[in-house]
């Protein structure tokens, strides 16, 4: 049997055995590695101490992109936090602030976890982060959280993927947002259950979200779709804790999914030829930055 096959079934096992889902896959990916199952948390504890290192470079003045396009917003943000100006509560405004950090460090050429992708990099490392400080989580909590996530997002990538060239920034942001709610509502003491809530309600917020990055980049919008992301992970995951469920079960999300990115037409999906590349700023940028006319540039949006 493969575990990944959909999430139904790795959800039903959780149930069976009454464990965590975290706890199932990682015992089923000791073995089908063929080594301990400490040494693969030791591993996932390693992809841990990144993300949490690339959150603290992120908030730090000073970072830019090689492009000189984006950098310091994640700083501002935190500056606003910290002297207590911000509309939301610290857990949500303290998630939008790390996950354009780790964003702002990938744009940069700093060292990130791709979960699951480059592009889409900040959203699941903000939601386990903040969940540890806002709500007094361990460390090994969290990282076993990523477990569950990873699990999600292996169920995305066997049934429609995780590539914004293939399937729109639904495919990354909309995938790490799904595993984002999914970390949160395991590590809130959620059940199986209310993780393909979670996982369901986070893909269909996210459903037909293009990808366009203006010249081409991961900048714009980029980094600021992973605050929306994670931002949406918590919604979601709110959501599946309070007993609300989704009409549409996770793994029939995820269909979805797949036929929106197949339908979709390539110039949204990471070609830098629709969307908010084809603006007329989008395309000012693109002759500042290369001195030429942008690729498709007549296509409409």
């Amino acid at each position: 049997m493969d575990y990944y096959d959909n999430l139904e079934q790795l959800l039903t096992a959780a149930r069976l055995q009454g464990c965590r889902l975290s706890s199932l896959v990682l015992a089923q990916q000791a073995k089908e590695m063929e080594c301990t199952a400490q040494s693969i948390f030791d591993r996932m504890e390693h992809q841990y101490d990144v993300m949490t290192q690339s959150v603290q470079k992120g908030m730090q003045p000073g970072v830019r992109s090689n492009s000189g396009l984006t950098g310091g917003d994640a700083y501002r943000l935190a500056n606003q936090i910290d002297g207590q100006k911000h509309l939301c509560g610290n857990l949500f405004a303290g998630a939008l602030a790390r996950a354009m950090a780790v964003a702002e460090i990938n744009a940069s050429m700093g060292l990130i976890v791709a979960a699951p992708t480059a592009g889409s990099c900040g959203i699941l490392p903000a939601a386990v982060i903040t969940m540890q400080l806002e709500k007094n989580i361990s460390q090994n909590e969290c990282i076993m959280s990523l477990f569950t996530a990873s699990a999600v997002g292996m169920v995305i990538a066997k049934n429609a993927c995780l590539s914004g060239a293939q399937g729109g920034c639904q495919a990354e942001c909309g995938s790490a947002s799904a595993m984002a709610a999914a970390a949160i509502v395991e590590l809130a003491g959620g059940t199986p259950e209310m993780i393909g809530h979670a996982v369901a309600i986070a893909i269909k917020n996210t459903l037909g979200l293009i990808c366009d990055p203006v010249a081409g980049l991961v900048e714009i919008p980029c980094i600021k779709r992973n605050a929306s992301g994670v931002s949406n992970a918590f919604v979601a995951a709110e959501l599946a804790l309070s007993g609300i469920r989704s009409a549409i079960p996770a793994d029939e999300t995820i269909a979805a999914m797949k036929n929106v990115g197949d339908s979709m037409q390539t110039i949204f999906k990471e070609t830098g030829e629709g969307g908010l590349a084809a603006t007329p700023t989008g395309q000012r940028i693109f002759r500042q930055l290369f001195g030429t006319e942008a690729p498709g540039n007549n296509q409409g949006c």
